[in-house]
This record gives structure tokens, C-alpha cells and sequence, in this order.
């Protein structure tokens, strides 16, 4: 998970944007928008954050840091 990748996601494109390059990538289908990672598991990380947190700020009203600190929260107790 590289956060910078997830902000110019979140920052830069669309949430069905988002949603499209996810379905995509679950299809083993090439997305059509640019979505950094080293593999397709990356890539998949980035947009799933991305919608997370694109769904987060509009629901909360939230700003984008407080969004990504709540998820990078999420994945860490997951991780423990």
C-alpha cells in the first residue's frame, strides 16, 4: 500500500472512475484510467482504498487526510 498513490487517486479521478478500474481489474482487464502499482494485487489495493475513501469523505464530510488516517487505522488492526 503506497499512500501517495491513494491521494492521487482519490484526489484526481472520479468515483465511478474508481469503481470501473476496480471491476477491470477483477476481470483481469487492463483499467481505463491510470492506476499506479508494482502488480495487478497493488493496483487493486490503490482503488479499493481509493472508493473507500471517496465513499468515507462524502458520507462524513470528512476531509481527505481524515479519511486515509481512518482507513490506514482499519488495515492496521486487520494486520494485528
Amino acid at each position: 500500500m503506497h499512500i501517495p498513490s491513494i491521494k492521487k487517486l482519490v484526489e484526481q479521478m472520479s468515483l465511478p472512475d474508481l469503481q470501473a478500474a476496480e471491476e477491470a481489474i477483477l476481470e483481469e482487464q487492463t483499467p481505463a484510467i491510470e492506476v499506479p502499482g508494482a502488480d495487478e494485487g497493488e493496483q487493486l489495493t490503490h482503488v479499493i482504498a481509493a472508493i473507500w475513501i471517496k465513499e468515507d469523505m462524502a458520507s462524513t464530510g470528512r476531509e481527505l487526510k481524515e479519511s486515509l488516517r481512518d482507513y490506514t487505522k482499519k488495515v492496521r488492526k486487520s494486520i494485528d
